[in-house]
């Protein structure tokens, strides 16, 4: 085992988070820890239960040493230095141990606090200010895990459909809501009309036309894509112009 380096942080942490312990109500045990790299420092800092200062801390500060205050009934508190502030101490509770990811979904964290270097006023802040925020959070943690609230189902998506509509002078016009679907048309004999924003036939050749729904029915039953067949009652009809080419249509890939 390689020796520790020399501590640049000289507040004798140690003996604080002992005195600490000793004047907290209840009776309380302290653990202190050297970090001999970096990395050390990430394990107990994982249960933190704080998103302010404290985290913030841990993320941006090498921690050369910490110290875990232990209640008999397991509660713990964080103790490290404040950095730049070389009178105080930084307290935290850590995350209760026992409980599953989603007993803490949409609790606060009892974000930790500053507190002055002697124990006894030390103590009083942590019993008067971060305590009853740890013990309401803990309560509704345990309150979380007694009733969980069921899983949210997710809403299955609405099965795609090709939608083909009749007009009065013949035409057959088809919306497509993906290119699956685009493809399957258009390979089919349907031709991209700008106008109508759809996927046309016409209705000069009745057999064709006919020939061009089937290939495309059967096209997108394949690919699991349903069509509904609409009829209204009247529309204008097209102007007698070529229709414009139809819009480019990229060749896809399904796995089934």
């Amino acid at each position: 085992m390689h020796d520790l380096p020399e501590l640049r942080d000289h507040r004798d942490l140690e003996s604080f988070a002992t005195a600490l312990a000793d004047e907290l109500p209840g009776q309380w045990r302290s653990g202190y820890h050297r970090h001999a790299e970096y990395a050390d420092q990430f394990p107990l800092a994982e249960d933190v239960w704080d998103m302010n200062m404290v985290s913030g801390a841990i993320a941006d500060i090498v921690l050369e040493h910490d110290a875990v205050l232990t209640r008999e009934d397991g509660t713990r508190l964080y103790v490290i230095g404040r950095p730049r502030h070389s009178d105080e101490y930084l307290v935290a509770a850590m995350a209760p141990p026992g409980f599953i990811p989603e007993a803490f979904r949409g609790v606060r964290e009892p974000d930790g606090i500053a507190v002055p270097d002697a124990p006894f006023r030390a103590a009083d802040d942590i019993t008067v200010d971060l305590m009853p925020r740890y013990d309401k959070a803990l309560a509704q943690v345990q309150r979380n895990a007694d009733h969980p609230a069921p899983s949210p189902q997710a809403s299955a998506p609405a099965p795609e459909r090709v939608v083909m509509t009749w007009f009065g002078d013949g035409l057959l016009a088809a919306t497509s809501e993906s290119q699956e679907s685009a493809t399957a048309l258009h390979t089919s004999g349907f031709t991209w009309d700008p106008r109508e924003m759809a996927f046309v036939l016409s209705g000069d050749d009745t057999a064709h036309q006919a020939r061009c729904v089937r290939e495309a029915g059967a096209r997108l039953a394949y690919l699991d894509i349903g069509v509904v067949m609409r009829h209204p009652s009247s529309r204008p009809a097209l102007e007698t112009t070529s229709p414009a080419a139809p819009a480019p249509v990229k060749p896809s890939t399904r796995t089934r």
